[in-house]
């Protein structure tokens, strides 16, 4: 009789430890991902990764269709059907099948642009690539208007 309690409270106790670090090592695993979560709510403006308009970690990402430009911007509506002021300037790569110039941006073209946003909410452009209407975006990539 004293052999079976013996075995069942080592069964006891072995649980207790098991279930105790277990519990633990998952407490410490959550403190040690500190790192924010990818969901709609991370990004500026509450869009989500894959959507045009979308702004990555506080950068600036965008795409849709440009409805005006000037000198040194272009302004672009989202999907979403906001717009967003896009800066370029002779350093901003712009590419297309073909490389492409700032001349290519023209009103009605589908884009998607990377640089870095503003505090007033607009991007100042590295690079924009100009996708042929129509086109859909691989996986990974923003899908055009």
């Amino acid at each position: 009789m004293k052999k079976n309690v013996l075995i069942a409270l080592s069964a006891v106790i072995l649980l207790a430890v098991g279930g105790g670090a277990f519990y633990g090592g998952m407490v410490y695993g959550k403190s040690q991902n500190a790192r924010p979560s990818f969901t709609a709510g991370n990004f500026q403006g509450g869009t989500k990764i894959g959507q045009p308009g979308a702004i990555r970690n506080g950068g600036g990402n965008a795409s849709g269709e440009i409805i005006s430009k000037d000198g040194n911007s272009i302004t672009l509506k989202t999907q979403n059907g906001g717009s967003k002021i896009i800066f370029y300037s002779s350093a901003t790569t712009v590419s297309k099948s073909a490389a492409g110039t700032i001349d290519d941006l023209a009103t009605g073209a589908n884009i998607i642009v990377t640089g870095t946003a503003g505090s007033d909410g607009s991007i100042s452009a590295q690079s924009i690539q100009i996708r042929p209407a129509g086109e859909k975006a691989g996986p990974g990539q923003q899908n055009p208007i």
